[in-house]
């Protein structure tokens, strides 16, 4: 660096010089109160105020900083699991969770709208609320998210109306929508203590093209409808990018003032250094925050990954994988802090749980799996990348200051191979630098304030504390960043941390010698001219305590190495907060009387070590007693570890039984009970063409997975050309009158055309002669469509048609019959996009209990030419511990030459598709709950293949993606068979 000493001799001196230092202390005229955030929100019954101002959020007159992760419950189709992820949140130093309301996986059809089962909202909320997290709110009605139509439902695409508009057609069911999920929402505001939603979105990163009179009129519709529903929490809507789209007073919002805020999302690239949106940014209407001068700086969506297309296009065929190794835990210090500095107080990571894309819900985009590179992975299972979220989510909610800042002096002096960001609050005078290092070698450079350097890594960053309080002490500065403080006993506790062997300086004011004790680690202390200056070097966890001094409370100093922090768990309960060392998880703490008890995980044996509020003596952890010994550091540590999680052993897949289908390829079939394709217009955005019947699958109810076509005509032609619309990845596959005619596939997407939307093709068939001269004749016709186009410009992309658009014959003109078959009605459990228009999908051969008894046995690996669809099923049970939380995975391998898809269902559930000669993906969470994890479960493969190349299944496994000692109690998820008869 260097810093110079005129720069950051205020960080130096602070305390010295008698600054107001925030908690505890008499905050300036008219503003919020200061002081440690109280524990966190619940369902309480009592009203509370909800507002914020140009600094952040004020919830009954306290500011709050939100520090929100997005989770879909849809991408999670397990309830009891809903409550892992949540409490993985809150451990991990998230306040805030934020979710999307999906309106196509809860609307089957126009007027019937289904939230129960593993679409219970009014569930997921209470959990959210139990948890202790506030909720972001975003129903949309349009949301992209990388889903079907970018949540439009299926029916939506047949509709009259132009959609993200103020068209009153398009409105009506707009407002439908919204009654029903507004009325489940109203009874969880925070407002009135039903729960904890706090902010509510309208529509979604709206096109800036549509902020004309239709644009305006169509969000002031949405403002007053969700005021209309009782929705009474701050608004918002988030711009995509920092455009200054739909600010404060760019729409009628009735008269009222000071209810809504403006957001913008940022997914910036890691290559690059981070970009100032707020306070050191460029200003005006694009200069970020500063497009809305009187609201916080608000991102409801900053990139904690990224999606990745089919072929690993993103990526380099590496999937996520990649995703996560270039947005890891040293990118979120950078970018994460560096929007804290500049003024982000309302931030939310996109994605912290990317879950699965199951059945049909995927865009044609996107692949199966959503893990988005997250800190949680798609099995649940917490990454690296929590740790800078844990410190950061823990120092937000110990240090109040953070949540008013404005923007200091500027630093001279500075090293050019770092960034500066000087900040102070303007009401307590605690001062902030966020040091940030975009360059590829570490910088190790003097600092004047310390007699240590300062160290930043190689593309990392680190925040550094003046001025505040730690307890009941003033942190003179620190080279290590503050993560954290809290009272336990009769002591205070402060934790700083830092990367492992790194060494650093921590001086705390005291107005007499303190009596100082290194109870462990590596570390020396010095006192002079009222400074107490703590050097360490960071490995494990070092303890210093400071007593005396002028302070009527001891200090435990804790300095911890990364690793270390993320095993330190804070935990706020009624009686107090609770500080646990140790597991890999903590996820409740409760006391009772002299007990404490505590719920959580752990992965490898480890030690537990806990500090409480006075007359605590007895430790519980996972309902068993512990035997514990008092320590110097005040804690009561257990004498034994805690065990880690047993072996789980995964059975062998063999029984296997298999069919063949498609029999609607067969000359003979009977599809009397089809449906007619005898339309001639259609609200879709393809063209009809002339003298052609409506082709267009939606515009007969059929929406989701395959579809089948049969035309039946007489006479002779010498070709047939097939047009069809199908998304990335989809398929056509012909058949003249039972005879194979082939196959053609979309061609896998690079990385020029992985964002291109509706994909077209026109194929051209010989027809061989017909057996007879004369008679008639039938082409068969399958077609797998990839899911609807999202709508992300407000240009109606969703009602691009899907299925056969045209059919030309060639060297003869004649009458064709269409009739056409998709999905059944459907499933009243597993909601409408589980399942497709297969032959064994219409009749329950996914299903558990369906009678495959007269099946041909069959093993593999299998190699077979045949254009079609083959079903395989077996049944397999596991005994896995019920205090074992074991993440299990279905892997699919073979050779990457051969050109077939496997649909996936688990107990009916449709998991997922994998393609073999395209990938990435080759291992499919199956969730505890739709997994029997003590039971039989039914495993059914629906592989359609093009006869090209042998097609499998290769290698068909179960794979244990992690597991952990203890978990939460899962329900098992209704997964109805086969109705009789």
């Amino acid at each position: 660096m260097v810093l110079s000493r005129r720069s950051f001799s205020a960080l130096a001196t602070a305390g010295a010089l008698g600054l107001s230092l925030g908690s505890g202390s008499a905050a300036a005229a008219g503003t919020a109160p200061t002081g440690p955030a109280p524990v966190p929100p619940e369902a309480d019954g009592e009203r509370h105020t909800i507002g914020f101002d140009r600094y952040s959020m004020l919830i009954d007159g306290r500011r709050v900083v939100l520090w929100s992760g997005e989770v879909h419950p849809f991408r999670l189709p397990s309830p009891s699991l809903w409550r892992d992820v949540l409490q993985k949140l809150r451990a991990h130093g998230y306040n805030a969770v934020s979710i999307y309301v999906s309106w196509n996986y809860h609307s089957p059809a126009p007027g019937r709208y289904d939230f129960t089962g593993v679409r219970d909202l009014d569930l997921f909320l209470r959990t959210a609320a139990e948890t202790g997290l506030y909720v972001i709110l975003r129903p949309g009605p349009y949301i992209n998210a990388e889903v079907d139509a970018g949540g439009f439902p299926g029916w939506l695409t047949v509709t009259e109306g132009t959609a993200r508009t103020s068209d009153p057609a398009y409105l009506r069911h707009v407002d439908e929508w919204l009654t029903v999920v507004d009325r489940i929402v109203a009874r969880h505001l925070h407002t009135d203590g039903g729960g904890t939603v706090v902010l509510y979105q309208l529509e979604n990163e709206y096109a800036d093209h549509v902020t004309g009179p239709l644009g305006r009129d169509y969000m002031a519709h949405l403002y007053a409808k969700v005021r209309a529903d009782g929705i009474d929490v701050p608004l918002f809507h988030n711009d995509k990018g920092r455009n200054g789209h739909w600010t404060p007073g760019t729409f009628d919002t009735g008269g009222e003032s000071g209810r809504y805020l403006y957001g913008f999302d940022g997914y910036p690239s890691p290559v690059k250094p981070p970009p100032d949106w707020g306070y050191f940014g460029v200003g005006g209407t694009k200069g970020g925050s500063t497009a809305s001068p009187s609201t916080p700086g608000f991102m409801p969506e900053f990139g904690g990954g990224w999606f990745d297309p089919w072929g690993g296009a993103e990526f380099g065929g590496k999937g996520y994988a990649e995703s996560a190794r270039t947005r890891d835990a040293a990118y979120e210090r950078r970018f994460y802090l560096t929007n804290l500095a500049n003024g982000i107080k309302i931030h939310n990571v996109y994605m912290t749980f990317g879950g699965t894309s199951w059945g049909w819900l995927p865009a044609p985009v996107v692949y199966t799996s959503y893990d988005y590179g997250a800190a949680l992975d798609e099995a649940r299972r917490p990454t690296p990348k929590l740790v800078p979220m844990h410190q950061i989510g823990q120092l937000l909610r110990s240090v109040p200051d953070l949540a008013k800042l404005d923007r200091a002096g500027p630093v001279t002096g500075t090293d050019p191979r770092l960034t500066v960001y000087p900040l102070v609050n303007p009401d307590t005078g605690a001062r902030f630098h966020v040091v940030r290092n975009d360059g590829t070698a570490e910088v190790t450079t003097p600092v004047p304030f310390a007699r240590l350097p300062l160290t930043v890594p190689a593309l990392d960053a680190r925040l550094l504390a003046a001025g505040i309080l730690v307890g009941r002490r003033k942190l003179a500065y620190s080279t290590a960043q503050p993560m954290l403080w809290l009272t336990a006993g009769r002591q205070d506790i402060a934790v700083f941390t830092g990367r492992s062997g790194e060494h650093t300086e921590t001086a705390l004011e005291c107005a007499s010698e303190p009596t100082v004790t290194v109870l462990a680690g590596d570390a020396a202390h010095e006192y002079e001219s009222g400074v107490l200056r703590v050097s360490a070097r960071l490995g494990g966890l070092t303890r210093v305590l400071v007593e005396g001094g002028g302070s009527s409370a001891p200090l435990l100093l804790l300095l911890a190495d990364d690793e270390t922090s993320g095993r330190l768990w804070r935990y706020d309960t009624p009686s107090g907060p609770v500080l646990v060392r140790g597991p890999a998880l903590l996820r409740t703490a409760a006391l009772r009387g002299s007990v404490v008890e505590l719920t959580g995980d752990t992965v490898e044996a480890a030690e537990l070590e806990v500090w409480g509020p006075r007359g605590v003596s007895e430790v519980h952890w996972n309902q068993g007693v512990l035997r514990t010994r008092a320590t110097a550091s005040g804690s009561l540590r257990a004498e034994r570890l805690l065990p880690g999680v047993p072996d789980v052993r995964l059975p062998a897949l063999t029984g296997w039984r298999r069919c063949e289908e498609n029999p609607e390829s067969a000359a003979g079939f009977d599809d009397s009970g089809w449906r007619v394709a005898d339309r001639t217009s259609s609200h879709s955005t393809t063209p009809v063409p002339a003298g052609q019947p409506v082709l267009f699958a939606d515009d007969y109810g059929f929406h989701y997975g395959d579809v089948w076509y049969r035309g039946h005509f007489e006479g002779a032609a010498d070709s047939v050309s097939l047009s069809c619309v199908t998304g990335t990845q989809g398929l056509l596959m012909a058949w003249l009158d039972g005879r194979p005619l082939g196959t053609h596939r979309m061609p896998v997407p690079d990385r020029k055309t992985v964002r291109q939307g509706t994909w077209d093709a026109t194929v051209t068939f010989p027809l061989p002669p017909a057996e007879r001269s004369e008679g008639p004749r039938v082409l068969s016709v399958l077609v797998r469509r990839m899911q609807h186009d999202q709508d992300g410009k407000a240009d109606d992309t969703h009602k691009a048609a899907r299925g056969l658009t045209a059919v030309t014959f060639n060297g003869a003109s004649p009458e064709v019959t269409w009739r056409i078959q998709g999905e059944t009605a459907a499933d009243p459990v597993r909601g409408p996009l589980n399942h497709g228009g297969l032959h064994g999908e219409r009749e329950g051969w996914h299903l558990p209990g369906f009678a495959d008894g007269g099946w041909k046995a069959a093993g593999f690996p299998r190699a077979e030419r045949r254009q079609g669809v083959v079903w395989y099923r077996t049944e397999f049970r596991l005994s896995v511990d019920s205090a074992v939380d074991a993440s299990v995975g279905l892997t699919l391998t073979d050779d990457p030459d051969r050109a077939y898809r496997v649909q996936i269902f688990l107990n009916g559930w449709n998991m997922g598709q994998y393609i073999n000669d395209v990938g990435p993906q080759h291992t499919f969470v199956l969730p505890n709950g739709l997994l029997r994890t003590r039971g039989s479960n039914t495993l059914a493969l629906a592989v359609l293949s093009d006869g090209t190349t042998p097609s499998g299944p290769g290698e068909v496994e179960l794979t244990l993606m992690g597991s952990a000692a203890g978990g939460v109690p899962v329900s098992v998820v209704d997964s109805p068979g086969r109705a009789a008869g």
